[in-house]
C-alpha cells in the first residue's frame, strides 16, 4: 500500500515488521514470552499509568494455542521454546495474510503508557481465524489483533484485495432493486426483501454522502462491477482469508 493510512473493513492485507533485536525478560512455557520492546518509548510523565517497557507475546501450548496466541502477529527468532530470561532474540512479524475487521481513528490520540500515542487502530484477523474465537481482553480487541500504524513499530502493509473498491460505506446503488452498501458483506435492500446472495452485477451508482452520484462516481461503480458477480468476489475473498465474512 502506498498510503499506509488507507485501511477499510474487508481489506485483505499482507502485514510484516522487520525482525529487531530484543532482550527476553521471562518465558512461561506454553503461555507467553515477555520481551523488552524495541520500538515504543516509555511515557515518563506517568499521566496514564506506568509501563516497564516490556510486552508480552502469547505463544500457546503445543497443538492447543490460546486465542491470544492464535491471533498474535509477532514472532521471536529463535522461537520461545528455545529462549530463557536474559537471552537476546529478534522479534518481528513475518509476512502474514490478515483481513481488516475494524478501523478506528483517535482524536485526541489514545491514552497510553507508551509513546508515540496511537492516532489510529486497525483490527485484523490472521488467515483462517474467525472473530468468534476471540475474547475481549488484552490487545485482542474482540474481533482480532490490534495494530496502530504510525505508532513507531515499522509495520509494512501490502493490500491483496479490497472488495467493492469503487464503493464507499453509505453508498446507495441499484441493480433493479435499491441497496445500501455498508461494507463488502453488509448490504441492505430498501424493499425489505432478504439480502441473501447480495446484489446482482453490474451496479448503478445512485447516491453518495446523501447526494446523487457524480457522472464520474457512477461510471466507476459501473466499470468495477461490469464483470463477475457478488458471489465471485466473496469466493475470491474467502480463498485469500480462509474464513467466512462476518458483517
Amino acid at each position: 500500500m502506498k498510503d499506509q493510512g488507507d485501511f477499510r473493513v474487508g481489506d485483505v492485507l499482507s502485514v510484516g515488521c522487520p525482525f529487531t533485536p530484543a532482550r527476553v525478560e521471562r518465558v512461561v512455557p506454553g503461555d507467553h514470552v515477555a520481551v523488552r520492546w524495541p520500538w515504543w518509548q516509555i511515557d515518563g510523565t506517568g499521566e496514564f499509568g506506568q509501563w516497564d517497557g516490556v510486552v508480552v507475546l502469547g505463544v500457546g501450548g503445543s497443538g492447543h494455542p490460546t486465542p491470544e496466541a492464535a491471533g498474535e502477529l509477532f514472532r521471536t527468532d529463535p522461537p520461545p521454546d528455545r529462549l530463557k530470561a536474559g537471552d537476546v532474540c529478534r522479534v518481528g512479524v513475518p509476512p502474514t495474510v490478515v483481513h481488516v475487521t475494524a478501523v478506528d481513528d483517535h482524536d485526541p490520540p489514545l491514552k497510553t503508557v507508551w509513546l508515540p500515542r496511537p492516532t489510529r487502530t486497525v483490527t485484523v484477523l490472521r488467515r483462517g481465524l474467525s472473530p468468534d474465537a476471540f475474547p475481549d481482553d488484552g490487545h485482542l480487541d474482540g474481533p482480532g489483533f490490534t495494530v496502530h500504524p504510525g505508532d513507531g513499530i515499522p509495520f509494512t502493509f501490502e493490500r491483496l484485495m479490497r472488495p467493492y473498491e469503487a464503493l464507499q460505506p453509505g453508498d446507495e446503488v441499484g441493480d433493479g432493486r435499491a441497496w445500501r452498501f455498508d461494507g463488502p458483506w453488509d448490504w441492505t435492500a430498501f424493499d425489505g426483501a432478504p439480502a441473501a446472495g447480495g446484489p446482482a452485477w453490474p451496479l448503478v451508482g445512485l447516491t453518495r454522502a446523501g447526494t446523487c452520484c457524480s457522472v464520474e462516481e457512477a461510471a466507476a461503480v459501473a466499470a468495477s462491477t461490469a464483470n463477475g458477480s457478488h458471489g465471485e468476489t466473496l469466493r475470491a475473498w474467502t480463498a485469500l482469508t480462509a474464513t467466512s465474512p462476518t458483517p
